[in-house]
């Protein structure tokens, strides 16, 4: 089948498996390109098959050669309906890794589970004995608590009073008003529990008392901070109560690893073009300014340089891994460095749907969000028939 990009809102209905298999490559010749790292062997990613959590894969395998499971919630093809992009970032991934001698396995399932848990330490058990690196990069809407059975469902509000600013609707350009109704204490807890730290715990303590963390085993949860123009809808909002868990829960972690010499870690990232963030009012029109500035500036990063830099600048240098006053990680650094948020904010301010064509970068933003989804790359013919039943060879 001929396989074109079909929207509704901020979701793409369709995925290319060329185009997911293309970016899967590029990314790791990126990774390739940039040299070794002394990094971990053994290593299981948890929200594996895009954004972040694909490119610590990606990273742990081509960079450090190291063997990997991946755990997450993908939709398989069916004949004239293709899967979800991470279904066929995954059998990229699993292609390429098989090419280079890699061990690399997958387990598609809801990583909230106890049931998935209990695999992925099974497969550790059988292949792998101890694992060295926990990735935690899961971005999932929902939550089914597996001790309740609640489906818990987060939101994207404000606390404390309706939230007014303005937005973007990447598709067409055009830049509006947008205003949030402040969230109320059963929006704030249902956030918490499925984007704060509950279970990220609950994997690693599942994984110590399995005995399959080894001596000096660390984790890593990703998070998001970004600037003042977007803290009342983000991190002074519901999913920054969750953040605020999440890292907390990482100092809790670190307690319950220090009998193996163990440490968790979250690591502050960059704003990127996520399916997540795109449904985020506020966060588009942040992006496609931002891009403007740090591309003029030679700093731009996708997920992939990103999580390179992650391993090979923090984590993995030989030295203790380097922190803010509040114990995480800031690979956000060069976003929130103060002269490109001054110009950020100077931007804002003359943002319209006439202006934002040339102070913005709207059409990397649009580039970004049709890569997420396999389209866009070059070296792929998108007018030739696509076979959409590409199945990812490990799957359990």
């Amino acid at each position: 089948m001929i396989i074109e990009p079909r929207m509704r809102g901020f979701i793409c209905l369709t995925a290319h498996p060329a185009g997911c298999e293309q970016n899967v490559k590029n990314q790791i010749a990126y990774v390739q390109s940039k040299g070794s790292i002394d990094g971990p062997k053994r290593v299981l990613v948890i929200g594996a098959s895009t954004g972040f959590g694909l490119a610590s894969r990606i990273t742990s395998a081509f960079g450090s050669n190291a063997a990997t499971l991946g755990v997450f919630f993908e939709k398989a093809p069916a004949e004239g309906k293709t899967a979800s992009p991470g279904w066929y970032n995954s059998a990229a991934f699993e292609k390429e890794a098989t090419k280079a001698g890699l061990y690399a396995k997958s387990i598609n399932g809801d990583a909230f589970s106890n049931e998935v848990k209990q695999h992925a330490i099974d497969l550790i058990k059988a292949d792998m004995g101890q694992i060295d690196l926990v990735i935690y990069s899961l971005a999932s809407p929902v939550r089914m608590h597996p001790g309740t059975g609640v489906l818990h469902r987060s939101t994207l509000k404000p606390i404390g009073g309706t939230f007014t600013n303005k937005t973007v609707d990447f598709h067409t350009g055009n830049v509006t008003q947008v205003s949030i109704e402040p969230a109320n204490q059963e929006d704030i807890d249902n956030t918490v529990v499925v984007m704060g730290g509950e279970d990220w715990s609950m994997w690693m303590n599942a994984l110590k008392d399995a005995n399959v963390l080894a001596e000096g085993a660390t984790t890593v949860a990703y998070s998001y901070i970004g600037p003042e123009v977007t803290e009342a809808v983000y991190r002074k909002g519901t999913i920054g109560q969750a953040k605020d868990h999440l890292e907390a829960t990482a100092f809790e972690i670190s307690k319950d690893l220090a009998s193996l010499n163990g440490k968790a870690y979250v690591s502050v990232n960059k704003a990127l073009v996520t399916q997540a963030s795109s449904a985020i009012p506020v966060i588009p029109l942040y992006i496609s300014l931002l891009y403007k500035i740090m591309k003029a500036e030679g700093i731009h990063e996708g997920c992939i340089e990103q999580i390179q830099r992650l391993y090979a600048q923090r984590l993995y240098t030989g030295e203790a891994v380097s922190t803010d006053d509040k114990g995480r990680i800031r690979i956000d650094d060069w976003e929130m460095r103060e002269d490109v948020q001054a110009k950020v904010a100077a931007l804002w301010k003359e943002s319209t749907t006439e202006s934002l064509p040339e102070i913005g970068d709207l059409a990397g933003y649009k580039q970004d969000f049709l890569n997420l989804f396999g389209f866009g790359f070059e070296g792929v013919d998108y007018l030739a028939e696509a076979n959409e039943m590409v199945h990812v060879p490990s799957i359990s």
